[in-house]
């Protein structure tokens, strides 16, 4: 008898399922359901479960079970994104724990050389040696009185020396400059002065030491050929295009023309002038460390003005952003001694003929009573008025310190770190003023 049955069902590696084989062709009614190969004898009476065939026992090669490919590779996937982390955090940590270690010297602190000592920037060129070997007062210059005198400080005989013309070149004042924080961008000129005043010892260039260090180059020596010493500049500092004139007054004032105050900023919040600037550098900015206080210590606050007159015309133009604002560590709210701040740019200001940096102070700069000084900002035309619309400038006298702490005056408000100015009868103000007074550190 011929079998009807067709080919045996395909073989499934699932176990969870197992679907029944169709039935063959032309089965007959009452048929088994199962192939008869899988029976040995006539189908039991009683349903049973069929036993699963091995793989090895099949008449039919197995089929491999399907790779999963998608798996796999979202492990992978996962693996290594997870190692790149790893490998970044362990390097962040490397850097900190670098930083720290090697950076000791954490806030305003200055490293003394290789010994690891921190010093404060105060005991800096202060004429005592505070660091191990020394190294905080042998890189030391500074620009002495008006005419910008360049002065190198002697470890050895602790004094300042102003340095002798000759041999002397613009090369050398790069250097001097930088180690003054300027920028080598900014570098103006040097050139030989007569001096005011007779020097006895002066610092000389050893033109024969060769390419070495320009402080090693330095010496100590009782003459100097040319007689003049170096005026160094290492930026062109208050430099206006237009003069000064006092004509008319704005609590006693004038109104001012573009170039003639290029140092003169406005700094706004939401729209609105709220305290005048100075001009430093390219990226810092001069102002009171009152305007600074709370809320509006947040430099993402501010936007600075820069060579623009009229308030209205600010507000078309977009401003500079704020990056950083710095107020003097010792500034005190009450008695407003130390008031002063700085501000970094987000982006340095173009110089020009409207743009300017104002000069700071030198020390021996001395400042003398009923000498005449000039105020500028957007302060009220008169007492107790609002805010000028355009900038406007005056002349004001020095006051002596002692004269302006009388009783009936300011009453010992006057600090010796603070200059006094204006006009005692009135008339002339700085107070209505949204402007600044750098104040003068006590020789």
């Amino acid at each position: 008898m011929t079998s009807t049955l067709g080919p045996p069902p395909p073989y499934y590696e699932n176990r969870g399922f197992q679907p029944e084989p169709p039935y063959a062709a032309g089965q007959a009614a009452g048929a088994p359901p199962y192939p008869h190969q899988l029976f040995s004898t006539n189908p039991p009476s009683v349903p049973s479960y069929i036993p699963r065939v091995a793989t090895h026992q099949s008449t039919r090669p197995a089929a491999p079970p399907p790779r999963r490919t998608c798996a796999a590779s979202l492990r992978k996937t996962i693996i290594i994104i997870l190692s790149m982390l790893i490998v970044i955090c362990c390097a962040i940590a490397a850097f900190f724990i670098w930083y720290f270690v090697e950076n000791h010297c954490l806030s305003s602190l200055i490293e003394c050389g290789s010994s690891g000592v921190c010093m404060s920037p105060s005991q800096w060129c202060d004429g005592v040696s505070d660091c191990p070997n020394g190294e905080d007062e042998t890189r030391c210059v500074r620009l002495f009185g008006p005419n910008f005198i360049l002065e190198v400080y002697s470890p050895v005989s602790k004094s300042w020396y102003p340095v002798c013309q000759d041999d002397w070149s613009d090369d050398y004042g790069k250097i001097a400059c930088k180690d003054m924080g300027y920028s080598v961008d900014t570098y103006f000129y040097s050139r030989g002065v007569e001096p005011e005043v007779s020097f006895k010892s002066y610092m000389k260039l050893n033109t024969s030491a060769g390419n070495i260090d320009l402080y090693k180059k330095l010496y100590s020596s009782g003459s100097c050929a040319s007689g003049n010493v170096v005026s160094l500049r290492c930026i062109a500092c208050g430099l206006s295009s237009k003069s000064a004139s006092i004509m008319n007054r704005i609590v006693g004032g004038s109104g001012a023309v573009l170039g003639q105050w290029p140092w003169q900023v406005s700094l706004h919040v939401q729209g609105t002038h709220v305290c005048g600037g100075s001009i430093i550098t390219p990226h810092w900015l001069v102002t009171a460390a009152h305007c600074v206080e709370g809320r509006l210590s947040d430099p993402h606050s501010w936007r600075v003005y820069a060579g623009i007159l009229n308030q209205d015309e600010m507000l078309f133009r977009s401003g500079h952003k704020v990056q950083l604002i710095i107020s003097h560590p010792d500034y005190d709210t009450d008695s407003k001694d130390n008031d002063v701040a700085l501000m970094k740019l987000e982006t340095p200001l173009s110089f020009t003929e409207s743009v300017r940096p104002v000069c700071l102070p030198n020390p021996g700069m001395m400042f003398q009573p009923n000498q005449q000084c000039w105020i500028s900002g957007w302060g009220a035309e008169h007492q107790g008025g609002k805010t000028s619309n355009n900038l406007n400038y005056v002349a004001v006298p020095l006051i002596e310190r002692s004269r302006c702490n009388a009783v009936y005056i300011y009453n010992g408000m006057i600090l010796p770190t603070m200059i006094c100015a204006g006009d005692l009868a009135g008339g002339i103000d700085s107070c209505q003023q949204n402007v600044i007074c750098i104040r003068v550190p006590p020789d």
